[in-house]
Formats: C-alpha cells, structure tokens, sequence
C-alpha cells in the first residue's frame, strides 16, 4: 500500500512482491509444499478464466451497443429534456444503472461522457464533483441486482447463487444511491477539499 500510494509500483507489481512475501513466509514457517503451492495456482487458473470470460462477453456486448448507438442516443434524448440540475441527476443515476445491466463500466464512461460532461457543467456543477459521481455511478450500475457485472464476479468466486449475491448486494445499492442523492443536493460534500487545496 505504502508503495502504491508513494507513487513507486503499480498494483500489479505490489501484487507480485505481496506473493513473494507470502512464499517466503510459508518457506521460513515451512507451512508451504507442494500440493499447496499447486492447489493456489488451480484456484488462480480458475478464479482469472472465469473473471476473464466474464469481461470478455461484457466487451462484447458493450461493443454492440456501442454499434448501435444507444447509448449516445440516450444521452441526446435526456439533454433535449431541459431539466432542473437535481432532476438532471437523478435521470443521469437511472441512465448509468441501466446501462450498468449491459454494458461494462469503462465502455459507459467512453461512450456517455462527451455528452453528459457539458449537461452536468451547464447545471452549475464542477468537473471534479462529476468525476466523483460518475465513479459512484458506474460502481452502482456493477452491483445493479440481478445482472450486475461485479455480482456475476463474486457469485463465481463464491460459488452463491445469483440470486443470493443480488440480495447481499441490495444494502450497498441503496448506500450507494442516498449516497449520489446526497451529493447532489449538497455538492460541498465532495468539493470542500479540492477546493481549499486549489484556492491556495
């Protein structure tokens, strides 16, 4: 973490030099063999296909309707709406969620923001307060029950139903939904500090 956050290796070589860490300790506790050393590479076979698939028809499907334009479609029609700014939002947290059931979130992000950032702007909010709602947005479209790309990830690596996984998940939707509400209605929330850093 020290060496994520001070700027000196990305995640994934934090990542690496945590496994190393981890087989030294099993090699000095002599708590590490074979079999485990074989039964962790299994798991990680397994856990990265499944993951990878996943994200493979996500793509996929994202691409399609990117095609097609829907998304870009969507967005026009809400900006020809001329909404109130809190109102702006709430469709906005309804328009990310429903494309967070098929489409993966970097393809959202893509395909939306050219036209949304100008609403978003024109409503009287700030760059930096979108970036933060986009993020929260994105991240509840993943969990949306029952179709939620992160929820097909947990319930693979669980081995839970759907099901099950969708009504764990629903106490952090609602958070994360009063959450954006939150934010939209007092926008200080999010902007207090960047702006005493960048007043300075």
């Amino acid at each position: 973490m020290v060496a994520m956050y001070g700027g000196y290796a990305t995640p994934t070589e934090a990542a690496s030099v945590g496994v190393l860490g981890s087989l030294l300790i099993g090699f000095f506790q002599k708590s590490l063999s074979f079999k485990a050393i074989k039964e962790a590479l299994m798991s990680t076979t397994r856990t990265g296909s499944m993951i990878g698939l996943i994200i493979i028809g996500a793509v996929f499907l994202s691409e399609m309707f990117g095609f097609l334009g829907i998304p870009s479609l969507l967005a026009t029609t809400i900006a020809a709406m001329n909404l109130s700014p809190l109102t702006l939002i709430a469709i906005l947290l309804i328009f990310f969620i429903f494309l967070g059931c098929i489409m993966e979130g970097m393809a959202i992000l893509v395909m939306t923001l050219p036209i949304t950032l100008p609403l978003i702007l024109q409503a009287g909010y700030t760059k930096i307060w979108f970036g933060i709602f986009m993020v929260i947005a994105i991240q509840l479209a993943q969990i949306t029950p029952p179709v939620g790309f992160n929820l097909f990830i947990i319930q693979g690596l669980t081995g839970d139903t759907i099901g099950y996984v969708s009504k764990a998940a629903l106490p952090f939707f609602i958070i994360m939904a009063l959450f954006a509400l939150v934010i939209a209605v007092f926008p200080e929330v999010v902007t207090y500090i960047p702006d005493l850093v960048f007043s300075r």
